[in-house]
Parts: C-alpha cells; sequence; structure tokens
C-alpha cells in the first residue's frame, strides 16, 4: 500500500481558550485541531510531552501536523524511515507481515508516543488519529541540540524494546490461548479503577486485532471471550469490557 505523502501544516486555528470563540476548528475526522503543543489542553505527563518547553517551543517550529482516517497506512514494513511521528490525538497499530500474509501487531501506541525511529514495521492507524512529523534531518539536528528530548528518544528505543520481549516472552511462554488473552485482557485494565473487584475498560480491539496481538487464529480468541463469559470473568459489550472477576482473570494470565 502508499503511504501519505508528506503531510501540510495545518493552518486552522485552535483555541486554547474557552471563553474565546467555542466553535473550535476540528479535522474532517471530527477531532479538536490541536497544532500548538504549548497550547494543547491534550497534553499531559505521557512520554513525549513531558519534555521541557523550550523543547517543545522547538518542536513546534519543525512539525507538520495532519490528521488521518482510520485504516490509513501511516509507512510501510521495510521502507527507508522518512522522519519521526507524534501520536497528538487516536491510536496507531505497530504490525509486521511474513510471506504467508500471516500479521501480527507488536505495538499499539498511544498519544505522546514516538513512531518511525525505524521501519522494521508497518504503521497503519487504528482510528481517525492526529500526527506531528517531523523530516529525519531536521529531528536529528533536533536532538542534537535538546538533550531532554534526545533522553526521551533514547528511553522510549528502550521502553519498544522491552514490549518486543513481553511480547515475545509472553507467545513463547503461554500454554494456552486462554492464558496469552487473559494476559492482554490484564494489561489493558492497568491504571483502571477498581470496584468490588470488578475493572470496566475500553477495549476498541475486534477479535482478529486480539488475535494479531497474541498470535494465534481469531477464532481462537471468540472462543476463549466465550469461555470466559461462561465462567463469568468478564463481559464485553462493543468496545466496553467489563473484568468481573480480575483476581481470577490473573490467576488465569499466570500474573
Amino acid at each position: 500500500m502508499a503511504t501519505p505523502a508528506l503531510p501540510a501544516k495545518n493552518q486552522a486555528s485552535y483555541y486554547p481558550d474557552a471563553a474565546e470563540p467555542q466553535r473550535k476548528a476540528r479535522s474532517p475526522y471530527g477531532m479538536p485541531v490541536v497544532d500548538n503543543c504549548m497550547t494543547c489542553k491534550l497534553r499531559s505527563s505521557n512520554f513525549f510531552c513531558s519534555i521541557s518547553e523550550a523543547s517543545l517551543q522547538a518542536l513546534d517550529r519543525i512539525k507538520h501536523v495532519s490528521s488521518y482516517p482510520e485504516g490509513a497506512m501511516l509507512f510501510m514494513e521495510g521502507e527507508t524511515a522518512r522522519g519521526a511521528y507524534l501520536v497528538c490525538q487516536g491510536r496507531v497499530k505497530l504490525l509486521t507481515t511474513n510471506r504467508e500474509g500471516k500479521t501480527m501487531i507488536v505495538k499499539i501506541a498511544k498519544p505522546g508516543d514516538l513512531l518511525g525511529l525505524y521501519a522494521t514495521i508497518s504503521g497503519e492507524k487504528l482510528e481517525p488519529t492526529q500526527l506531528a512529523f517531523v523530516t529525519r534531518e531536521d529531528f536529528l539536528r533536533y536532538v542534537r541540540v535538546h538533550g531532554d528530548a534526545c533522553l526521551h528518544v533514547a528511553q522510549h528505543m528502550g521502553r519498544d524494546c522491552h514490549s518486543a520481549y513481553e511480547v515475545i516472552r509472553s507467545i513463547a511462554l503461554s500454554n494456552s490461548v486462554p492464558e496469552k488473552l487473559a494476559r492482554l485482557l490484564m494489561e489493558w485494565t492497568v491504571g483502571a479503577q477498581e470496584n468490588n473487584g470488578m475493572v470496566r475498560v475500553k477495549l476498541s480491539l475486534t477479535h482478529e486485532e486480539m488475535a494479531q496481538l497474541i498470535g494465534c487464529s481469531r477464532e481462537s480468541v471468540s472462543r476463549s471471550l466465550g469461555e470466559f463469559r461462561k465462567q463469568r470473568l468478564l463481559e464485553l459489550n462493543g468496545s466496553t469490557l467489563l473484568v468481573r472477576n480480575k483476581a481470577a482473570l490473573a490467576s488465569l494470565a499466570a500474573i
């Protein structure tokens, strides 16, 4: 599949103050246009958002912001990296495919994550997404000048390696599909509020995508979820996952 052309600088206005004009510019995919890190109301402690203000201001001067629809291909496996992408809104799945066409998701990137540092995998939008793009040359100059940003990049790459290790460990050492799936679902409950042993989280993944994350077939995932429901471990209604018995699910995941 062809990759998108270099995004043009987004010129739409973004109003940082709610007291100012109330109708904020929105992208074609329903998201508010956010093209300035300093006034971004979505900014949080998430990874690359937490660099210093001086580094954020410098990043604003070299980035190009654009929005993409669900399913759009960001970059292809094996191609030369053109630059770095910072996820501002939405999520991106990073995947790899073998010669037989079998696909495995190695990571789901969230706002604040940095992508494209190496193109050994493909990047595809999981939902409507806003990204900030920085060309390879500009990004290399940027991290040479801004030490805190360079440190964040190094930490990010280390975290990605650790994440890949955990994926390999889970697939290689888990004894069954239910164990792998339980481990995946437990990861999605991290940080969620627990009430009497029950946890409710947003899980906007298809059965096929869950299968690609744990290295099995879609049918195996559907069958395991059915067994979990029969055991009253969880309920899955649309994108809402209700874990009824977190302790039992953790035990099944061998955590």
